[in-house]
């Protein structure tokens, strides 16, 4: 169990250690060096602002948003939400500076985009030098597997049943695509454009192939971006989050109402056209490079170390032989398959409280009362609600014409290891855009009396 949370955490400021497939044309290390030394911005990876934060041992100044204080001033707790930090408040940093608490970029986009919402600042004082590792929710596929097989007794025969049937129709729905994928990974290089098309085309079949189509062309964006606004967050040390946000509302209708990356899915044209209406200069190189990537992390993310990329095939295989073979990816999709289950909300505490509280677990052990996405360092961090070694203070934040946040009233709360209450609205089966094949579908998102947000990375749990 240990070395399953250890395998889904990055510690950039370490050389890669997770062990991979055999056969992959690139390893870990590989990537690392290349997005570290060969991107414009490569370099916020290991030298980033929150990272520096994480590490110095001083108290972390954090911004969180809520949609309604009274509550959390009534109650004094705050509760906790799933998604990519899994079970932590999710924040974005705040720099202290001599004008007052200074958002990260990611924060004042929220600040920006959600003025319904009530800025808070959280002050958190570690007991000592926080290690910098960060939890990245696309390696959790085996958590989620594992999670599922221990608990499987709390659904029915016929519930089981569905799921698997489920599961089993998308994996011979997108075996060739996946296969394909694989082959890439191994070296072999089919033409970008045909690879973009057969991917937006099995995004319908296996949502969690449009989490690692966004998450890829994130990256591409927040490392080659060459815009004066990017140079001016990097020399904050901050990767520039107006990207890709940009990139999710263009390429989705509705997705600033339900950010779920389910429907993210642009075929090879609009991928261009997407890419040249935010940064022109980027877009010869985008399809060849998620080619490239996605390949890569989804054999990483999907297969088990043991296996051989270039001997697995998903064709024709039963799903017995694949949840051995492929657990991430089973684990993904159980994952992402069993939320529109009629019953889950009754049953979400019992999956995913579990998760988290392994999580809070290794956190604790690992001296982490801040974990972040550790997808790639971009500011996206949480407070672990179960450290008992840190203390936390929180205010309300007012702010100014400039744009700092200044601590208003001090709230009386405290941080609860609960989980907010999940509710899912009505499943809508994939439709197809005729442009660009976008997928709708709705998915869960969380309530709760105490209200917490969620991830923007993530409007269902990732």
């Amino acid at each position: 169990m240990r070395d399953e949370w250890e395998h889904a955490h990055t510690d950039y400021t370490m050389p890669a250690q997770r062990q991979i497939p055999a056969s992959l044309a690139e390893s870990e290390s590989d990537w690392r060096h290349y997005l570290e030394r060969s991107t414009p911005n490569g370099w916020l990876i290991r030298y980033n602002a929150m990272a520096e934060a994480l590490v110095s041992g001083k108290p972390m100044y954090l911004l969180h948003v809520t949609r309604d204080i009274d509550a959390i001033r009534t109650s004094r707790q705050l509760h906790v939400s799933t998604g990519c930090l899994v079970g932590a408040l999710y924040c974005s940093p705040l720099a202290s500076q001599r004008e007052g608490l200074r958002p990260h970029n990611l924060g004042a986009y929220l600040l920006r985009t959600k003025p319904s919402t009530k800025p808070m600042i959280f002050e958190v004082t570690p007991d000592a030098l926080i290690r910098p590792k960060g939890v990245d929710y696309l390696h959790l596929g085996a958590i989620h597997l594992r999670t599922y097989r221990r608990y499987q007794s709390f659904l029915t025969p016929a519930e089981n049943d569905h799921l698997e049937r489920a599961v089993l129709a998308g994996l011979r729905a997108a075996a060739v695509f996946l296969d394909v994928a694989l082959r890439n990974a191994a070296g072999r290089a089919t033409p970008a454009p045909e690879f973009i098309d057969q991917l937006s085309d099995a995004v319908a079949h296996v949502p969690f192939l449009g989490y690692l189509y966004f998450e890829v062309l994130s990256e591409y964006l927040m490392l080659h971006s060459a815009t004066p606004e990017t140079k001016t967050y990097a020399q904050a040390g901050e990767l520039n989050n107006w990207l890709y946000k940009r990139l999710a509302f263009a390429a989705v209708d509705g997705m600033d109402q339900l950010f779920d990356l389910a429907r993210f899915n642009p075929r090879h044209h609009r991928l261009i056209e997407l890419i040249d209406g935010i940064e022109p200069h980027l877009s010869p190189g985008a399809a060849d490079y998620v080619r490239r990537r996605l390949s890569h992390l989804f054999a990483q993310t999907a297969l088990h170390p043991s296996q051989d990329a270039a001997a697995v095939t998903f064709q024709g295989a039963d799903l017995s032989t694949l949840q051995k073979a492929a657990p991430g990816l089973i684990g993904q999709m159980i994952f992402r398959e069993i939320r529109y289950m009629p019953r889950y909300q009754h049953l979400y505490h019992c999956f995913e409280k579990s998760k988290a509280l392994e999580a809070w677990d290794y956190w604790n052990n690992e001296g982490i009362p801040t974990p972040f996405n550790g997808v790639i360092p971009k500011g996206e961090i949480g407070i672990n609600p179960a450290y008992p070694r840190s203390a936390v203070r929180v205010w309300t934040a007012q702010q100014d014409s400039k744009g700092y946040l200044h601590p208003d009233d001090e709230i009386t709360a405290v941080l609860t290891p609960h989980l907010a209450s999940w509710w899912a609205p009505p499943r809508q089966r994939a439709t197809h855009d005729a442009t660009d094949g976008s997928r709708v579908e709705l998915a869960p998102v969380a309530r709760s009396p105490i209200p917490t947000r969620r991830s923007p990375m993530n409007g269902v749990p990732a």
